[in-house]
């Protein structure tokens, strides 16, 4: 015996069926009377019933700047890298080794694992050298990065507020720590849309060293409380990019058409009905999952690539997994017009032998990542395509035990492409690298820059939400870093 509120329900979904079936049959009647080629179109139409509506193009129309930089690629360095063995070179800390570390420097400052306890320096060990015609100080454990040197800039002065890895990522992704916040690739496509309509305009690849691994949560390229067709889809390192891309046995393309046309059909009239975002973003997504069973097994297919290609990156074999070949995928999926590619590699989190954990993730990366620019560069695409590579955070000059503890204060990344202008160093850390002391660059920085580079004013990209105008940038005060650009 169905209950009163069965009753309901049932009664109000058959006066909805009745409502909408009304509404769409007379509208068809009197289209067929204005216009009776209509008919012949609609039959021509179900040639491709999963053909996508009009491309998401974005809020900023037009863009608030000149676009320097169309697509994204952000290299992560997941687990926040030295920048005493990368990037930033502290003769001063390395005289200093073994030594107790100046408390005049600490005193009252916030540390992660290191608080309370003996504070004694830590200098790189390795060396660094100036490479290029712009001289730029780069670590030995970089050979290959070295080598593009003059289409580098390098910012020696980031600063950041979180000092645990999974907030530290959130606050590098979104600018915020709270959940629920979008990511920058989210605030991109929401912003201006994607150039490509067989792909998800924002793609996640992972892999992972041999040490230093830290977890990385799915809520790094989360679209928060935007609509969810602008989170980010996180493609599979190995194996098949894409779990169940093929259709079952005994469906074929004509089958899945007709299947994913009819529950388009029926979220349409459920759209109608109800006055909710997610129904469009779930009529997009089944329409981009038809198109992605036949853009992914070309996008994979590294056949076209030449021998000469896979060993500029160091590709053994592709789809294996590694670094390397999420770097050659990357520059596959910025040809085809994904916005935003993150590739985030496992393998930076070193508190303990620093040495051989640091040498292993250098290696893992130093070659691709100077391929992939390289790359870049050769097929005219670096000029509008920007790439970013740095961790969440730094690490301390204060040793931890064989290793290093996470640091806010100071830390350092490199920017190439898009708008960059090379060979440039900027800001600059205390003699022992401690803190940032010229020319700080904030997260929040950042985030203003690279939205700029991509046409995009940071303070008039805004969703209202909770009552609130909420930006990547927030609401303190962040500025574009005018002096790296070109």
């Amino acid at each position: 015996m169905p209950t009163d509120f069965e009753a309901w329900r049932t009664n109000l979904q058959r006066r909805a069926f009745l409502r909408n079936s009304a509404y769409g049959i007379g509208s068809l009647a009197l289209a067929g009377l204005l216009d009776p080629a209509v008919f012949g179109r609609a039959r021509a139409g179900e040639a491709d019933a999963a053909k996508p509506g009009d491309r998401w193009r974005g809020v900023v129309r037009p863009t608030h700047f000149p676009v320097k930089a169309k697509r994204v690629i952000h290299l992560c360095m997941a687990g926040g890298p030295s920048q005493f063995e990368s990037l930033d070179y502290k003769p001063r800390l390395k005289e200093l080794h073994g030594q107790p570390f100046p408390e005049s420097f600490t005193k009252g400052q916030q540390l992660a694992q290191l608080q309370n306890k003996a504070l004694i320096a830590r200098g790189p060990f390795c060396e660094f050298h100036p490479h290029g015609q712009s001289g730029q100080m780069i670590s030995d454990l970089f050979p290959s990065i070295a080598t593009i040197a003059d289409r580098i800039a390098i910012i020696r002065s980031m600063m950041t507020e979180q000092i645990n890895h999974d907030p530290a990522h959130a606050f590098m992704n979104s600018g915020s720590i709270l959940k629920g916040r979008p990511s920058m690739g989210s605030w991109l496509l929401y912003g201006l849309g994607a150039e490509t309509e067989d792909l998800p305009g924002f793609v996640v690849l992972t892999s992972a060293g041999a040490t230093g691994l830290q977890p990385v949560s799915a809520r790094q390229w989360s679209a928060g409380f935007l609509p969810s067709k602008f989170q980010g889809i996180q493609f599979q390192s190995k194996g098949d990019a894409v779990h169940y891309i093929a259709n079952p046995p005994g469906v074929d393309l004509d089958a899945q058409r007709a299947s994913i046309a009819e529950v388009n059909r029926l979220n349409g009239m459920l759209s109608a009905d109800r006055l909710d975002p997610e129904i469009q973003t779930r009529i997009a997504q089944y329409e981009l999952a038809f198109r992605m069973q036949a853009s992914v097994p070309e996008l994979t297919d590294f056949a076209s690539e030449s021998k000469s290609v896979l060993e500029m990156y160091g590709v053994k074999t592709p789809g294996d997994g590694s670094f390397a070949s999420n770097c050659l995928m990357a520059r596959r999926l910025a040809e085809r017009g994904v916005r935003m590619i993150q590739l985030y590699h496992r393998a930076w989190d070193h508190h303990g032998d620093i040495e051989r954990g640091m040498t292993l993730a250098a290696k893992d990366v130093d070659q691709p990542c100077a391929a992939l620019v390289k790359d870049l560069e050769q097929r005219g695409m670096l000029e509008d395509t920007l790439v970013i590579w740095g961790g969440e955070f730094g690490r301390t000059p204060m040793g931890q035990g064989t290793g290093r503890d996470h640091h806010i204060l100071g830390f350092s990344l490199w920017m190439a492409g898009g708008g960059i202008k090379g060979g440039v160093t900027y800001g600059a850390t205390d003699e022992l690298g401690y803190k940032a002391v010229e020319d700080v660059v904030h997260v929040r920085d950042l985030h203003a820059t690279i939205l700029a580079l991509c046409g995009v004013d940071h303070a008039r990209l805004g969703f209202k939400y909770q009552g609130l105008d909420v930006r990547l940038t927030g609401v303190e005060p962040a500025r574009v870093v005018k002096e790296i650009l070109a």
